[in-house]
């Protein structure tokens, strides 16, 4: 990405004639290595930010006005609003996110005297599942934090962006996208309890390998999808298990007391998504042991026994995703495949060793293309920092 060029675009747009005060945003994607479907569940999850993701060009205003433009959205125009009209509107699109950062920000008592002029640019794939949502929102969330000098605590600004996620959007979503995009740290993954909010870096020593993301090019519509449905699932089979289990969560349950007490929930369906959801959990908290003592190839399993699990006991694949990953499967030199997100199309993410990553993207894309009847598309993830203020030129 080119900064100068964006912030000589931001000057000519919004019509300042110079670059003076104009400062510089970029606020990551993620992916999740493994845990998914857990952070609702009172799990841990294991992700990462990545270098993909939303960059912010943005100056301070002199009055009330908002004006945001995004490039990846050039047909939307113009989208504005001031201080007094924070309200979610259907016709302003993607604006609703920053507008939910901003009106929520100063609900929780911090003081945003002005309006700012943005402009955004970003290269995750749209509807890909990498957590662009998240990316402008933690991105929103800096640029006010920063522009106005707030202090606001990391920690406070990636739960203000689930709830702009869960009421201001409606997507009734955990907390992983945020954190992962707030508090990324270059090169580490983080194990996240989502139901402490307790956290540890680590480090990712994955020399000789690459994290490929094979985006299936299905766009996948949270709000849309059927992910609040499992949520609901899951919270009724909870539900039954609380009749005799003293327990806030299925992540509060080892993998045998839920097996002892399967029998308390009535329904197949839903004993199949709690299963996934405790199993999952179990999981992501064995794969952080496998990769501090450098276990590679037992993490490529694990990764495999999470997609079987998405697959079959939480059924959020779908042909698509089950294409890719079973391709990739199917490659020497990857230890591992799954869908990564919320599933239902999007992307899944493969480790593969770096000498073959050419060989695998074009027999996977080969496979994918002869199944699917259209192209995957193949990404080099390289793992990154939080979202931050741009201080220095970025090419």
């Amino acid at each position: 990405m080119n900064l100068k060029q964006l912030t000589q675009e931001f000057s000519e747009l919004f019509s300042y004639g110079t670059t003076e005060g104009v400062r510089s945003f970029f606020s990551p994607g993620r992916i999740n290595l493994i845990g998914e479907h857990t952070d609702y569940n009172g799990g841990r999850v294991f992700p990462c930010a990545i270098t993909y993701g939303t960059y912010g060009i943005a100056k301070k205003r002199d009055d009330h006005c908002f004006r945001l433009f995004s490039k990846n959205f050039p047909d939307a125009g113009f989208i504005e609003f001031t201080l007094d009209g924070l309200d979610y509107e259907a016709g302003h699109t993607w604006g609703n996110f920053p507008k939910g950062m901003i009106r929520y920000i100063i609900e929780a008592g911090w003081e945003i005297p002005n309006g700012m002029d943005i402009l955004i640019d970003g290269n995750i794939p749209n509807g890909a599942g990498l957590s662009s949502s998240a990316s402008l929102e933690m991105l929103i969330g800096v640029i006010a934090n920063e522009l106005f000098g707030l202090e606001i605590p990391r920690i406070s600004l990636v739960q203000i962006g689930k709830r702009v996620e869960n009421e201001f959007i409606g997507v009734n979503s955990g907390i992983m996208d945020q954190f992962a995009v707030g508090l990324g740290k270059k090169d580490c993954g983080i194990l996240l309890d989502c139901e402490t909010l307790e956290y540890e870096y680590a480090p990712l020593h994955i020399n000789g390998y690459k994290i490929i993301i094979m985006n299936t090019n299905k766009r996948r519509e949270l709000a849309d999808s059927k992910y609040n449905e499992r949520r609901s699932q899951c919270e009724s089979a909870l539900a039954y298990l609380q009749k005799e289990l003293n327990i806030r969560s299925l992540g509060a349950l080892t993998e045998h007391q839920f097996d002892t007490h399967m029998h308390l929930i009535p329904d197949e369906i839903l004993q199949k998504r709690a299963r996934h959801a405790v199993y999952e959990n179990g999981r992501t908290k064995e794969a952080l042991t496998e990769l501090k003592n450098g276990n590679l190839e037992s993490f490529g399993k694990l990764m495999n026994e999470s997609h079987r699990s998405l697959k079959d006991d939480y059924e959020v694949t779908g042909i698509e995703l089950d294409t890719l990953v079973e391709a990739a499967w199917q490659q020497s030199g990857t230890l591992g495949a799954r869908m990564t997100g919320a599933g239902f199309g999007g992307c899944a993410i493969a480790l593969v060793a770096a000498a073959q990553t050419d060989s695998f993207i074009e027999e996977v894309g080969k496979a994918y293309k002869d199944k699917i009847g259209y192209d995957a598309s193949f990404y080099v993830a390289h793992i990154g920092d939080g979202t931050k203020e741009i201080t220095a030129e970025v090419e």
